[in-house]
């Protein structure tokens, strides 16, 4: 029974997770708060508002998670937090928190990668087995995972400038269509046309499974500007055209990935993972179902609400790795960055 702690960006969340022998999962709790009111203002979010936002609201989460599940402090068998990456004053609150439960109730702490929390959830949500392909589209992270096991995960490609999630915040707020933008392009676009605007596909003629949403994002910039002032048809057939090509390329790279886990694991079930808040979007579903289907591979989307943010994850990926009696000291120290890779995760950086 493990209490989850998740404070790497502007979620404040906390959860009790189950495991029982057999590897099975279960959420006796999951409590999040989300801060979009405290940045929406800013159109994105405000590192040191985030901090203390966390400060504020931690100790009531927790209480609350521990009350929904029906259980004291006492009767958890570890404490998991984020440890990395993310906004590094967010990341201190909930690692420095955990530590202190842990040193206080005798308990063992797990520090969680966050985007472990990604790569696992499916195994809470869906019982997926190893080995499957994870794609993590969010605003800090877009890149394709093989995961092989716990803490055995291998980045087959990524972004080189910007997120997925971080260039649809940006789109939204270049037409003034507010935060979070993902779901703000996706609703106006429903009233677009996709056709009428031609983005680049950035790096689509290279071999390698990365991508590039800068210059899209700049051609879009220069597309508005030209067209300014914007009637709202025009606001609406941008964001579609956005949308549209960045599902194409999506779509594309997907196929690739999957193509390539095809050919490495011969013989295995071809499984094709989302996480992430964009996962939410439902274009971009559309564009990673057809690649599956001719593939016949499994497309599995966790529920939205375990995609973002969320304490369940962290609790989650700290079962998975308690029961590997994989813990860690309370000299371990928060990290801004941390990427997934096997030489990050199998080796943990303790007091550095």
């Amino acid at each position: 029974m493990i209490l989850g702690i998740e404070t790497s960006c502007d979620e404040t969340a906390a959860s009790v997770v189950v495991r029982d022998q057999s590897g099975h999962g279960t959420i006796r709790s999951n409590v999040v708060r989300s801060q979009l009111d405290e940045h929406a203002a800013f159109g994105g979010v405000v590192p040191e508002l985030a901090a203390r936002a966390h400060v504020e609201w931690l100790d009531h989460i927790i209480a609350q998670a521990m009350d929904e599940a029906g259980i004291a402090l006492s009767d958890i068998d570890a404490v998991a937090a984020t440890a990395g990456p993310g906004l590094i004053g967010g990341v201190l609150v909930g690692l420095t928190t955990a530590k202190a439960l842990a040193a206080s109730l005798d308990k063992p702490l797990i520090a969680i990668n966050h985007l472990e929390g990604h790569a696992l959830t499916a195994r809470l949500t869906n019982g997926v087995k190893f080995p499957y392909l994870m794609l993590l589209v969010s605003g800090g992270h877009s890149q394709f995972v093989l995961v092989r096991g716990v803490g055995d995960y291998e980045r087959w490609g990524g972004t080189i400038d910007d997120a997925l999630g971080e260039a649809f915040d940006k789109v939204a707020k270049l037409l003034s269509l507010g935060h979070p933008g993902g779901p703000a392009v996706e609703r106006i676009a429903q009233q677009g046309d996709p056709k009428r605007f031609k983005f680049p596909k950035p790096l689509l003629r290279e071999e390698r499974l990365d991508f590039s949403f800068s210059g899209l994002k700049t051609a879009v910039r220069l597309q508005a500007e030209a067209l300014a002032p914007l009637s709202d048809q025009d606001v609406a057939d941008i964001a579609a055209s956005f949308q549209d090509t960045v599902a194409f390329i999506v779509g594309f790279r997907a196929r690739q990935a999957l193509e390539k886990f095809a050919t490495q694991f011969s013989g295995e079930p071809i499984r094709l993972v989302v996480a992430g808040g964009v996962a939410a979007n439902r274009r971009i579903a559309e564009a990673l179902q057809a690649p599956c289907t001719e593939l016949g591979a499994d497309l599995i989307v966790p529920p939205i609400a375990l995609c973002t943010d969320n304490g369940a994850m962290i609790a989650w990926a700290g079962a998975e790795r308690f029961a590997l009696e994989d813990t860690d000291s309370l000299a371990i120290a928060a990290r801004p960055r941390w990427p997934l890779q096997d030489e990050d995760m199998k080796v943990k950086s303790h007091g550095a």
